[in-house]
């Protein structure tokens, strides 16, 4: 395949080979998209990204912004007629300043790398999605991920101080300050948080660190079920750092790839991590009526461990759809037993962690693999889902964000006013549509006349 012509011009490193066009086509998503990008850019510095978008916004040609490509949502996908701008070679870790408290990164930096590099300092980096060992800073930025960590410290936006942006037609802005406050104007760097990529590129971020407490408790509790553990866990009297559930299909799956024996502690597991012993304590108090078994622990590392390892147990069964949903904490029992219940009404094997600390649940419809696309029960059931979550006044994403699999259930939660904002402000940023075409909004589908009422 021949690249396009104007890509030999910007001087930027790129490739047109078969197999790397095709290892930047789909994402950990699973969904693939008609066709294969026509080449794969790979910009070393924000100069160079500017050189790239410049020449594509003239040429009218589709650029879409990659990092690790671990997009649950096929927010990272490129089709035909695309080129891929992989920032992986972006991946330096320009300052930490443990005085401020801040670091300022490339986009290219994987999350984990950044919080064992601020812990030297005595410091961490909050968000921990569950590829934070492979996920990009970038990436993460790009759909506002989330993690383990978010019950107490937030999402990525909450750990985002400000942005180096190249726009689509390749202006470079800066948002936001080193300082963790700053209310200058409209809240741009809130704005490119959850963007996808369809709005700019991001080159640079400037990011806030925590101080690492000086002990830690972990308390693990097991439940008859799902519902009781989270029932107890809506009524923590502390504020967590995190509160994991895990469900019976979860659990046996873990023990089925791991040898453990969580499954022999009871139906649900609820891990519990707090700042302090003391707090481990009072969690613990407060589980112990309820729960089979209350454990506490200084470290917790093997449990959390065993959490980490969820979803590739669950990979085993079969092929994975990894749904989001996040409502009231609660609600978090409703949802559960609402899931629970359209698993049984579709006849789809479902699997179900939480983030419960923070109401960011995740079902996982297991699927048989040699089947072609997404079998038609799944797909219901998903869709029963997302209408579970809005009818519990949750949202269809907690911290997966919208990419192309969400797009037509944005509108339904959003309503026809704000669906129309939002998209004019995709068109206000990105007039030509070249930017990561096709996610959160379809591609080249008009702006929705903004109805008053």
């Amino acid at each position: 395949m021949t690249a396009p012509g104007w890509l030999a011009g910007t001087g930027v490193a790129f490739s047109v080979d078969a197999d790397v066009r095709a290892s930047r086509r789909t994402d950990r998503s699973g969904w693939s998209p008609p066709g294969e990008p026509a080449a794969v850019v790979f910009p070393a510095d924000p100069a160079e990204v500017q050189a790239v978008l410049r020449a594509a916004h003239t040429a009218g040609t589709p650029v879409v912004p990659r990092g690790a490509g671990t997009s649950m949502t096929g927010a990272a996908t490129a089709g035909a007629g695309t080129v891929v701008l992989d920032l992986s070679r972006m991946n330096r870790i320009l300052a930490i300043d443990p005085v401020d408290g801040v670091a300022v990164v490339e986009p290219g930096v994987i999350t984990a790398d950044l919080d064992r590099a601020a812990a030297e300092h005595g410091l961490g980096y909050a968000p921990d999605p569950a590829s934070f060992e492979i996920s990009t800073i970038g990436g993460n930025i790009a759909t506002n991920a989330g993690g383990l960590r978010c019950a107490k410290y937030g999402v990525t936006r909450d750990s985002v101080l400000g942005l180096d942006v190249v726009l689509a037609d390749g202006r470079r802005i800066s948002t936001g300050t080193a300082t963790v406050k700053g209310v200058a104007g409209y809240d741009l760097t809130g704005l490119f948080v959850g963007s996808e990529g369809t709005l700019g590129v991001v080159v640079g971020a400037t990011l806030r660190l925590r101080v690492i407490p000086p002990a830690r408790a972990t308390v693990a509790a097991a439940f008859p079920d799902a519902g009781a553990a989270a029932t107890a866990c809506a009524r923590l009297p502390v504020q967590p750092v995190l509160a994991e559930l895990l469900d019976a299909a979860t659990i046996a799956a873990i023990d089925a790839a791991t040898g453990s024996t969580l499954a022999a502690r009871g139906g649900a597991l609820l891990i519990v991590q707090t700042d302090g012993a003391g707090e481990g304590e009072l969690v613990a108090a407060a589980l112990a009526p309820t729960a089979t078994s209350v454990e506490v622990s200084t470290t917790g590392t093997d449990l959390l461990a065993a959490r980490r390892q969820a979803l590739p147990a669950i990979e085993r069964l079969g092929r994975v759809l990894i749904e989001d949903i996040a409502v009231p904490r609660s609600r978090v029992a409703e949802a559960i037993a609402g899931i629970t219940e359209i698993a049984a009404t579709h006849d789809v094997r479902i699997c179900t962690l939480a983030h419960a600390g923070d109401g960011n649940v995740h079902p996982l419809i297991v699927t048989d693999p040699a089947e072609p696309g997404i079998p038609p029960a799944a797909a219901a059931a998903a869709d029963a889902i997302f209408d579970l979550a809005l009818k519990l006044g949750g949202t269809i994403t907690g911290e997966h964000g919208v990419g192309t699999l969400k797009r037509e259930w944005l509108a339904a939660e959003l309503g026809p006013v704000q669906h129309a904002l939002q998209r004019g402000l995709k068109d206000l940023f990105d007039p030509r549509g070249i930017l990561n075409p096709g996610k959160v909004f379809p591609s080249g589908s008009p702006t929705p006349a903004l109805p008053f009422r």
